[in-house]
């Protein structure tokens, strides 16, 4: 080489290709003991999770045919209150409005007396009937709580949630060239490698949702915990000291008999560029009830506007975006960022299929490594059952639920879990009988034919007078979901195919 030819300098390895093998290995190794560990209740939470997005969607197809409100007056609003208190019952404790918006019409009011009950009104105020909604309701529950009592279930969740977040970040430090190969995929080979290529580039193509997802997920789920733990280093235990830096105080007590409040006065001063969003009354027949009223800035993700009223008008609480810490911008942002309930309905889309992939990645973790034992020799046919009937349990199991929720629409909570349940254990009973392959056919197909048949049973039942594209186009989706299905369940015909 002549003396004047410029070295070539020596290429550097991408950072994380410089990681030692050996540290790659043993993350491996974390990462599919974490991940087998909680892949059920992972791909529970994501499930749920991805149709959550939709929930007031879902509350709208059940209520098809309610009146749909475009504009609502403040006397409409007063009526409406009045109309769904006298209806409580005896010890009304707070009443929440929620007010019709674009991806739900609907006025709904849900009174907290010695019974709790929903009530849904005109565009006039006239309260027309309940509401009942026990898909969505039970949809919300197995997210948020896995149905079960709510401090444990936040707990699991929230865990669930931590579990996920450290499998993220594990597989990137275990696959040091999930980057560079984030467009590689190999798919109609081995079996094996096609789940093993899937599951990583789902990864790295969503990665900053599923990061943000579970992040939030993980506070929103331990956020009784965390309030512990603040409540006993600054409060010397008192939790309610952390609540109130973030919720209105509460009025005087006074339990005097009163009128029902007549909340008009306040409604007439609205912040610009706001919309009312939610309005709770606090004891509105008592001589020591209030208004809060919740705003929301639909320009803004962490939220609007809230300001609390006495009885007589005076308003005694105010707290506004601008005035807000940086805590409780990031407490206000947690929700939308979760759910997707910001920016429309092509917003919801996109969660929905993001999410649908963080469910994948739950199958296809456990998949890779029944996949693995296969290839050695070491093949788990027991375990390959179970993973079958764990995963269509499900979406047969919410099938059950949505399907007898549109038939019996004053199902109790209890039913709705106890059917979901019943569809759960009974798909894992099958498993000692039924190979891999055969559950998963069979849990295709029943699933398939309860999408289509819920589809074409509300649009006759409960959609017919409706004019929603709404309503009508989750009709569609549900049928074209179903007959996809179908199609897919035909060609399952190889053992090797995954659940």
């Amino acid at each position: 080489m002549d003396d004047t030819t410029p070295r070539e300098r020596p290429r550097r390895k991408p950072l994380l290709a410089r990681v030692p093998a050996g540290f790659v290995q043993a993350v491996l190794k974390g990462h599919s003991g974490l991940g087998l560990a909680f892949a059920a209740a992972i791909y529970v939470v994501c499930l749920s999770g991805s149709l959550l997005v939709f929930y007031d969607e879902f509350i709208w197809w059940e209520a098809a045919g309610a009146p749909e409100i475009r504009q609502l007056s403040n006397d409409a609003i007063q009526v409406a209150l009045t109309g769904a208190v006298e209806r409580g019952g005896a010890e009304i404790g707070h009443v929440y409005a929620t007010l019709p918006a674009d991806d739900n019409p609907l006025l709904r009011i849900y009174v907290y007396a010695q019974e709790q009950s929903v009530w849904l009104a005109d565009e006039a105020g006239r309260i027309v009937g309940p509401l009942e909604t026990p898909w969505s309701a039970f949809l919300s529950g197995l997210h948020i709580f896995l149905h079960l009592p709510s401090t444990w279930g936040g707990f699991v969740v929230g865990m669930t949630g931590v579990a996920l977040l450290s499998s993220l970040i594990s597989g990137i430090l275990a696959h040091p060239r999930i980057f560079r190969d984030a467009f590689h995929l190999r798919l109609g080979g081995s079996a094996r490698l096609q789940e093993a290529d899937l599951h990583n580039r789902i990864g790295v193509w969503g990665l900053p949702f599923h990061f943000i997802v579970s992040l939030s997920g993980a506070f929103l789920g331990l956020v009784t915990i965390v309030v512990g733990v603040l409540g006993m280093a600054m409060f010397s235990g008192d939790t309610g000291k952390i609540y109130d830096l973030f919720l209105p105080p509460e009025p005087a007590d006074n339990p005097a008999a009163a009128p029902m409040i007549d909340i008009r006065p306040m409604l007439e001063s609205r912040p610009s560029a706001s919309r009312l969003e939610r309005i709770e009354l606090v004891h509105p027949t008592e001589q020591g009830g209030a208004v809060v009223l919740s705003y929301r800035d639909d320009r803004v993700l962490a939220g609007g506007a809230e300001y609390g009223f006495a009885r007589n008008g005076e308003r005694y609480y105010a707290k506004s975006l601008p005035e807000a810490t940086t805590g409780e911008r990031i407490q206000g942002s947690l929700g939308p960022l979760h759910f997707g309930w910001f920016g429309g309905p092509i917003i919801k889309i996109v969660y929905f299929i993001l999410g649908l992939g963080m469910t994948y990645l739950a199958v296809g973790g456990v998949n890779i490594w029944l996949a693995r034992r296969r290839d050695k020799g070491r093949p788990a046919p027991g375990w390959e059952r179970v993973w079958a009937a764990v995963v269509w349990s499900q979406p047969v199991g919410l099938g059950l639920v949505a399907a007898v929720a549109l038939m019996l629409p004053s199902a109790s909570s209890e039913q709705m879990v106890a059917i979901w349940a019943g569809g759960t254990v009974l798909c894992l009973g099958l498993c000692a009988i039924l190979s891999a392959r055969v559950l998963a056919h069979a849990g295709k197909l029943a699933t398939a034919l309860l999408l289509a048949g819920i589809a074409v049973g509300h649009s006759i039942f409960r959609a017919s007078g409706s004019g929603s594209v709404t309503v009508w186009a989750i009709n569609a989706a549900l049928l074209a979901g179903g007959l996809l299905l179908l199609a897919s369940s035909r060609r399952m015909r190889s053992a090797s195919d995954p659940v």
